[in-house]
């Protein structure tokens, strides 16, 4: 009876490992089909005040994204890097008018997903947030296509 017991509890435990990893399996399949699809998501109220935030999967490793998006914002002319922060993978940074906070995030060995958020004002222009252009920048930076979804 005991010999039994034991074994049905192993099967029972073999088969939960078994369809976590499915599961997991699964999630990624999802991520990559998926990825470099830029999605955003912004706000503008009456006053002029708002938000931009734009996400988008990376078949790479975070730690990656992270290096290749700093290198990237330290280097443009126009942008000043104000934090950041490698163990949390987090980048904060202006364009003097908007603050911005950009953060990649392991979703596997070689998958992560990048977003950026950024304040809108009543200043700042109409054309491609940049918000936007970061993520497209970094695209970029790391040869991987990226659309914009629904474009």
């Amino acid at each position: 009876m005991r010999r039994s017991t034991t074994i049905a509890l192993v099967l029972l435990l073999i088969a939960a490992a078994l369809s976590t990893a499915s599961a997991n399996a699964q999630w990624v399949m999802v991520a990559r089909a998926v990825s470099g699809q830029i999605q955003q998501m912004s706000h503008k109220g009456d006053n002029g005040n708002g938000y931009d935030v734009a996400t988008v999967v990376l078949e790479a490793n975070a730690d990656k994204v992270y290096s290749t998006a700093l290198t990237a914002l330290k280097s443009h002319p126009g942008i000043t890097v104000t934090k950041d922060d490698a163990k949390k993978r987090r980048i904060d940074f202006t364009n003097g008018a908007q603050y911005a906070s950009l953060q990649a995030t392991s979703l596997g060995d070689k998958l992560s997903q990048l977003m950026i958020a950024s304040n809108l004002t009543g200043q700042q222009p109409t054309a491609t947030s940049l918000v936007l252009q970061g993520v497209l920048k970094v695209c970029k930076e790391m040869n991987v296509n990226c659309t914009v979804a629904g474009d």
